[in-house]
């Protein structure tokens, strides 16, 4: 039996296994410190307030951004249960807003490297996390770098962060061509959603997002939509400094409120009844045939 057919087993009784498969969503930039892994972190928070169960993943090779808002150090990561023999429990943080969080550390880079029968192992392992989680955030690097085009690659919903800065909507416009050039890209298989970050209102992240979405309609043919705005805010820079998530210190604050708006938009059953939940399984399987046939 070929690794190919062992991942497509592995996924099919990941599937008959859990009644639900977790829903997997990746969030990402065209540059950084553009507010990717705030926004991560407090839409994890309010969709856990909303009755999801969250992990988060941060996939932010080098920069432990996450666990510093988390103000929590994570005993093991990734690479602990990839190496160490650790299971998927163990390796989960769970952090403020009783939040779970995985960190990544040099660990999924490193999947491509393992025997066959072990990364099926790994995967299995990793694909418990459909029963831990109904969302999995996935907090990817910022840029066009080939570890975070993986990611976005086997996404079926990306989450794509921007500010009014030129240079952030003119990256964030490079990013979706790199993606959109990327051979195993199915634009039919992804929703790309865009998020409006430090705005002054409303009316201002809409006409952001018309701009991206003009170049990007006219150049790249590739659909995205508007998923919501989150102004500028200085009491969330507040709580960045003092290492608690906006939501949870102060959520009447005019950031936690938007983020609030977008997360319910995010689990509204209307809206997304036509989303297709691939699991855990799938989407690393997806991210290991791919480094396989590179």
């Amino acid at each position: 039996m070929d690794q190919a057919q062992q991942l497509r087993n592995i996924i099919k009784a990941s599937a008959q296994n859990n009644r639900s498969l977790a829903r997997v969503i990746t969030v990402t930039s065209g540059k950084g410190g553009v507010g990717k892994s705030n926004t991560a972190l407090n839409l994890a928070i309010q969709m856990k307030k909303m009755g999801q169960r969250v992990i988060i993943l941060d996939a932010d090779f080098g920069l432990a951004n996450i666990e510093i808002m988390f103000g929590a150090i994570p005993k093991h990561n990734l690479s602990d249960l990839i190496y160490q023999g650790k299971n998927i429990k163990e390796i989960i943080t769970w952090g403020p807003g009783d939040i779970g969080f995985i960190s990544g550390g040099s660990g999924i880079a490193g999947l491509s490297n393992l025997s066959r029968d072990y990364l099926n192992y790994i995967i299995q392992n990793l694909a418990e996390l459909d029963s831990i989680a109904d969302v999995i955030i996935i907090d990817t690097g910022a840029g066009i770098s080939d570890s975070v085009l993986e990611f976005l690659v086997a996404s079926g919903e990306i989450l794509l962060v921007t500010t009014p800065e030129p240079t952030s909507i003119t990256d964030s416009y490079s990013l979706l061509k790199a993606l959109n050039r990327h051979p195993r890209f199915n634009r039919n298989n992804s929703q790309i959603k865009v998020i409006s970050n430090r705005v002054e209102g409303e009316e201002e992240g809409r006409n952001l997002f018309n701009k991206l979405n003009a170049v990007v309609s006219r150049y790249l043919k590739l659909p995205i939509t508007h998923l919501g705005s989150v102004p500028y805010d200085v009491q969330l820079s507040k709580a960045v400094m003092q290492q608690m998530p906006i939501t949870l210190q102060n959520p009447n604050a005019k950031s936690s409120i938007a983020y609030e708006k977008i997360a319910a938009t995010l689990i509204d059953k209307e809206l997304n009844k036509n989303l297709i939940k691939r699991g855990m399984a799938a989407f690393l399987s997806h991210i290991v045939n791919g480094k396989k046939m590179g």
